[in-house]
């Protein structure tokens, strides 16, 4: 497999440099919850760093940790997509959870801790431990949407940027699975940093 270029390795780590400075701004009504209808809602996972960060981390520790290619690369990705839904849906209908934003907050640090040491973990175990911090992203944006019209278009916006971040953490993961061990390292050591960061915002 070839190994990422240099060209390739400079933008990746442009692109994680560029989302941390979003961490003070990526809390649940960051927008005011003025974000609704498909479009819109495809957008909102691309501009908020928790989320973004969360679900290319997702895909990204998918592919690094993967023995094989199927079935072990879908397993967390569509625990996330799935319990994303399931969460948001929660927030509509007005489940009250506890410390929403320090679970998002936490989820960043695991998902980050995972793509670092590239740990494999049994499919049960994976889709749990990713499928409850999914939960928590989608419900911080079903109380978002709760007074808003067009959610269900909004929720189908979010959980087709969900899948497409998961598929760009994918091809990042597979191509860094032969490269050398620090630039992994260093994509998941900035997601532990933003979560950190949301966890410090947070409590």
């Amino acid at each position: 497999m070839r190994h990422p270029t240099v060209p390739t390795v400079a933008k990746t780590l442009a692109l994680l440099a560029a989302v941390l400075p979003l961490a003070a701004s990526a809390h649940t009504g960051v927008d005011g919850g003025m974000h609704h209808g498909f479009t819109t809602g495809f957008l909102h996972p691309l501009t908020g760093a928790d989320h973004l960060a969360a679900m290319v981390a997702v895909g990204l520790w998918s592919a690094l940790a993967a023995r094989r290619a199927w079935p072990d690369l879908l397993w967390a990705p569509l625990a996330f997509a799935g319990m994303l839904l399931v969460g948001a849906l929660m927030g509509l209908a007005g489940v009250q959870l506890p410390a929403v934003e320090p679970m998002i907050a936490a989820s960043l640090l695991v998902l980050g801790l995972l793509v670092v040491t590239r740990v494999h973990l049994p499919a049960v175990v994976a889709t749990a431990v990713v499928g409850v911090f999914a939960v928590f992203h989608g419900v911080a944006h079903g109380y978002e949407l709760a007074s808003e019209g067009g959610a269900a278009l909004t929720l189908a916006g979010m959980v087709g940027a969900t899948v497409l971040l998961h598929v760009a953490g994918i091809a990042l993961g597979w191509s860094l699975r032969r490269a050398n061990a620090w630039l992994p390292r260093v994509a998941g050591a900035a997601v532990v940093g933003l979560g950190a960061t949301l966890l410090a915002q947070a409590i």
